[in-house]
């Protein structure tokens, strides 16, 4: 079993448990979660990339909450909670639309509901990340949250005074899909120039596989590093390289920190929060990371010098924040 102590102390053996999972566009990654939001057990198995059948997905969903359960009395679990990475209709039981997935209008929760014997919750990973920063993780005490998540894209939540907005239909926060460059880059979702574009995962290897494709004399070291073969570049590896001190990694990290740092200007003009939280596989980079995006941040944010400047941090529950926020949030919806 492995536990690990989202509040710094030993899970309670006894203790009222609800699963979360939560769903990316390479992963689902799921857990047994107590109510100090503490995960007990754990599982990630590979989501099939670009599946066309969304029972597939499903069928990986199911076979990970039937192994977290595996061996335990069913009366300790008592809701199962789903971050999924797409828009989540107002019902927060159907996934309108999945940029990184095949979900087209699905009902998702009525679907998994059928396979299992608990409750089933459905809601936006990154709202789910944003309740379990503001629950357990760096947010606790703030009254105005944006939870940003990097990863394959860009998710986002927002929590003003401990409640998720989700918007008339369910799908704010989205801001991965706000356009920065107008005609920039295709992105996913079918349009051009979205901030997911420039500051995430896909962005942050993209770029290099174009330097690395150019053999870039920035490029030489990565090229050693790969075997010359630039599809083993992934995220993971060029964030060590640069906290190896890798000069193109360390420059494409600045890069994708300069553009999360003017995204975030333009949401603090339009929503004044108090913080950021930066989360999602992609912020690993830590520093390298997020002081060039304080930097851009502060250089672009309307008003500077005559207005209060959100705090940036990184998120504290890492990549963990998603499942124990869904968790938490379907142990809510059963024992509000």
């Amino acid at each position: 079993m492995d536990d690990s102590a989202a509040g710094g102390s030993e899970p309670d053996e006894l203790a009222p448990l609800a699963i979360g999972i939560d769903i990316g566009g390479t992963k689902v990654a799921g857990g047994l979660v107590d109510d100090r939001g503490l995960i007990t057990r754990r599982l990630r198995r590979d989501t099939p990339h670009r599946s066309t059948s969304p029972a597939v997905v499903e069928d990986v969903i199911v076979g990970v909450v039937g192994e977290l359960m595996s061996g335990l009395a069913m009366e300790r679990v008592t809701a199962i909670g789903i971050g999924a990475a797409g828009f989540v209709a107002a019902d927060r039981a159907t996934v309108a639309f999945a940029p990184h997935l095949s979900w087209r209008d699905e009902p998702l929760r009525d679907r998994l509901a059928a396979r299992l014997t608990k409750p089933v919750f459905i809601d936006n990973d990154a709202n789910a990340a944003a309740w379990a920063e503001w629950r357990f993780g760096a947010a606790r005490g703030e009254t105005h949250l944006v939870m940003i998540t990097l990863g394959t894209g860009i998710g986002g939540g927002l929590l003003w005074n401990g409640e998720v907005i989700r918007g008339k239909h369910g799908i704010a926060g989205e801001f991965g899909h706000m356009q920065v460059v107008p005609e920039g880059h295709r992105c996913e979702c079918g349009n051009r120039g979205c901030w997911e574009q420039y500051a995430s995962g896909n962005a942050l290897v993209r770029e290099a596989r174009a330097l690395v494709a150019a053999r870039s004399p920035i490029a030489m070291d990565m090229l050693a590093r790969i075997d010359g073969d630039a599809a083993n570049l992934t995220g993971p590896l060029i964030t060590e390289a640069a906290r190896e001190g890798d000069m193109m990694a360390v420059e494409l990290l600045s890069e994708i920190g300069t553009w999360l740092g003017v995204g975030m200007a333009n949401l603090a003009a339009a929503l004044d929060p108090g913080m950021f939280v930066v989360g999602g596989g992609v912020s690993a980079a830590g520093e390298l990371l997020l002081d060039p995006a304080r930097t851009a941040f502060a250089r672009t944010l309307t008003g500077r010098g005559y207005r209060p400047e959100a705090g940036i941090v990184a998120a504290s529950l890492g990549n963990d924040a998603g499942l124990i926020g869904a968790a938490d949030l379907a142990r809510a919806s059963v024992d509000p």
